[in-house]
Order: C-alpha cells, then structure tokens, then sequence
C-alpha cells in the first residue's frame, strides 16, 4: 500500500493536517472525543462537514477523520 507522510494518503495527510493545527478544529474535535467518544466524534464530524473540502482541496471522509483523531481520547 502506498502512503504520504506516514499516511493512508495525501487526503489522509492533509485532512489530519487541518484538524490537528486549525485551532476552531482542533478544539471542535478535542471536545467531541472527549464528550461522546472518537468514533461517534468522526461521524458527527463527518456529517457537518460532509460535500466540503480543506482549503487545499482534500475531502474530508470518516476513515481520514477518524485517523486524525487518534490520541484526543488518551
């Protein structure tokens, strides 16, 4: 399997870039895992942001935020 930067992919990448460095993001997110769990935070991630792209044009899917997630919940 192919990877970018230790990623699934470029999408993967950039997506857990946005998540993991915008501060409104960032913080939505921290708050969603730490209220409701990682997996129900993605899909509700999901389903707001969902037919949108980040600024660099990667669509946002639940495996990439799901990925992105990882270590909010510890």
């Amino acid at each position: 399997m192919a990877s970018y930067q230790g990623y699934r992919s470029w999408n993967g990448w950039n997506i857990s870039l946005w998540i993991n460095n915008d501060e409104h993001l960032y913080n939505w997110a921290y708050d969603l895992v730490q209220t409701i769990g990682k997996r129900r935070a993605a899909y509700t991630m999901l389903a707001d942001l969902r037919n949108t792209r980040t600024p660099d044009g990667a669509v946002y899917n639940f495996t990439s935020i799901y990925n992105a997630l990882d270590g909010m919940d510890e």
